[in-house]
């Protein structure tokens, strides 16, 4: 038992051994994540702020596995698609709620589509032809600045709110050039002290409305007044939906359709990118009016709206009571949805005890995937084409090994950008049995 401290101490000692060393790096490549990539003794070197191409001077920082970290000392090599950043918040020690400011645009989406070939490669064990064959050319944002419609913040050590810094902590924020200018107006007057909050976030509805969401650690309603419009919803630790003032719900308008969120339940922020979202998972389902429909993870019944006209029938599942009370309002006026509330975890096997047969699915899971339990209620219930969307490359990488292992042949990745100026990138994967 003496000995075991002794053993971790040399091991720590051996980890650390590159931590504070100054070394010449060429970067070569782009990081899921955002940080580009040089090699020092054959071990990988992570440096945010840096471009494929670029050479510099750098400080190792921290070591994790066979991994190190460095930050960035000077440029011994500039890259061409170097651009200035616009946000006084972006660079090293500051805000990391976007990564690439410093990369211009038409460079980005091409470094997007090598970091999803990259995950489909590595973490996905597919096949390089595979993933020529499949993979379209990712489509560029209709707008690169100022198109998110909702701010996500953290309370700082002082009790201001920020976000997330690239090595630890939270940074202030006064600006942020990928929100709507209305959200960091409403930011700027806001006078809000509450430990107890988790995170707040600041949404802005299609009709220009805004609401102001608190994430709760503890339960305690705060003493609030507001001499300006804005809504006010607490989410309780449980994730229960508590409103406070104004409205319990944001609008948005997606093409066509008119769409109610209350708070809490999932929105992606990019609301203009959303029309270009579900117009590829239409043309990746190709529906006809006598095919059955299956839609998980649906949130608010966003691409269920958008299916409605074509399918004959749609069994949406959502766990989130409130979610499936939005997709009950926004999808009233059609006769052929039948809404479930409850894990798919649990609703797909009741379902598939029934007997039920569907020749499509829409699959929009969390961060996390898919359970090995909804692939297999996926062959039980007879789906024979497969709609996967996806905003983290890592989980698309995994769930296409998982259902090309239960049977299922990939045919599509259609890629798009709903996070300009981040190393994020969307896509519409399609399977078929």
């Amino acid at each position: 038992m003496a000995k075991r401290p002794q053993r971790n101490r040399r091991a720590r000692k051996s980890q650390s051994a590159f931590i504070g060393k100054k070394v010449a790096l060429d970067i070569v490549d782009m990081a899921a994540g955002g940080r580009g990539i040089g090699f020092f003794r054959d071990k990988a070197v992570f440096v945010p702020y840096t471009i494929p191409g670029e050479a510099i001077q750098a400080e190792i920082t921290g070591e994790r596995r066979s991994a190190l970290f460095a930050a960035g000392l000077r440029f011994q090599a500039l890259s061409a698609d170097r651009a200035q950043p616009r946000c006084p918040h972006f660079g090293p020690g500051g805000c990391w709620g976007c990564q690439w400011q410093h990369i211009e645009y038409p460079a980005q989406l091409l470094l997007k589509q090598d970091v999803l070939a990259d995950q489909l490669s590595r973490l996905g064990k597919l096949p390089d032809a595979l993933i020529a064959d499949v993979l379209s050319p990712l489509l560029p944002a209709p707008q690169q600045w100022q198109y998110n419609q909702a701010l996500r913040l953290e309370q700082t050590d002082a009790g201001d709110w920020g976000m997330r810094r690239e090595t630890q902590g939270f940074e202030s924020i006064s600006e942020c050039h990928l929100a709507h200018p209305a959200l960091i107006s409403a930011l700027a007057e806001l006078d809000l002290r509450y430990p107890q909050a988790r995170s707040l976030m600041l949404r802005r509805g299609s009709d220009g409305r805004i609401m102001l969401i608190l994430t709760l650690g503890a339960e305690a309603l705060p003493a609030l007044k507001t001499d300006f419009p804005v809504s006010v919803n607490l989410l309780s630790p449980q994730r229960v939906p508590i409103n406070l003032i104004g409205d319990a719900h944001s609008i948005f308008h997606i093409g066509e359709s008119v769409i109610r969120v209350t708070a809490g339940a999932f929105m992606r922020p990019n609301i203009g990118g959303l029309e270009r979202l579900t117009a590829a998972v239409a043309r990746a389902l190709e529906l006809d009016s006598k095919q059955r429909l299956l839609d998980v993870y649906a949130g608010v019944g966003i691409f269920s709206a958008m299916a409605a006209r074509q399918a004959a029938l749609i069994t949406l599942v959502d766990s989130y009571p409130p979610a499936a009370n939005d997709a009950e309002a926004n999808l009233s006026e059609f006769d052929n949805i039948d809404i479930i509330e409850g894990a798919a975890e649990a609703a797909l096997p009741a379902i598939a005890r029934q007997s039920a047969q569907y020749d499509c699915a829409i699959l929009d899971p969390p961060r996390a995937g898919l359970s090995p339990e909804v692939i297999g209620c996926l062959k039980q219930l007879s789906v024979g084409r497969v709609v996967y969307i996806s905003d983290r490359p890592a989980a698309l990488a995994r769930d296409s090994r998982a259902l090309i292992d239960a049977g299922y042949t990939l045919s599509e990745i259609q890629p798009l950008d709903l996070a300009p100026q981040t190393w994020l990138s969307s896509a519409v994967a399609r399977f078929e049995r």
